[in-house]
């Protein structure tokens, strides 16, 4: 298994360490949220480097990277949900996006055809990413959390365009799949 894989598996390791930190509601380890889900977010950007710049991209490497992001997000979101710090349709927005691009891929696949993630899905996923962190760090002060949760409703609202948009985009794909 090369770097970036083993870098893609230890993000999907990080899942369980950040619910179980969650769970067992100690104050030292509330703040640890934050900084595992920094981590995590840092593989994201490091495995998919180190694997463009020395050619090592693979067939698992393209399984496990998108399946870890969508992983340790889920996490980040139910941890959030159940802290009562973001409203359940927040997630239910963000996962319904995920499963039905992931459907897409799929089909394009199937054709033999790969889709490229557009601009607007990269900023979806940046801010995203950047209020999970802020919102993750609601242990620390107020502050974070509110600074996060007005990130998350545009990354919300960039879920819900870059939807539409990869599905229009992509849409002779999914017709000639019926």
């Amino acid at each position: 298994m090369n770097l970036p894989n083993k870098l893609s598996f230890m993000r999907v390791l990080l899942v369980p360490v950040l619910v179980v930190v969650y769970y067992i509601q100690t104050d030292i380890l509330l703040m640890m949220l934050a900084p595992i889900f920094i981590i995590a977010s840092f593989t994201d950007f490091l495995d998919g480097y180190i694997a463009r710049k020395y050619n090592l991209v693979t067939t698992f490497g393209k399984f496990i990277d998108p399946l870890a992001d969508k992983l340790i997000v889920l996490a980040a979101l139910l941890v959030l949900n159940d802290a009562d710090i973001i409203p359940i349709w927040i997630t239910v927005i963000i996962l319904s996006r995920e499963f039905i691009v992931t459907g897409i891929r799929l089909i394009a696949v199937g054709e033999g055809k790969v889709i490229a993630a557009s601009k607007l899905g990269k900023y979806k996923t940046a801010s995203t990413m950047i209020a999970l962190v802020l919102l993750l760090m609601y242990p620390f002060d107020n502050i974070f959390p509110d600074i996060g949760i007005y990130i998350l409703y545009l990354g919300v609202l960039l879920t819900v365009v870059s939807g539409f948009d990869y599905f229009f985009k992509n849409k002779k794909i999914i017709m000639e799949s019926i």
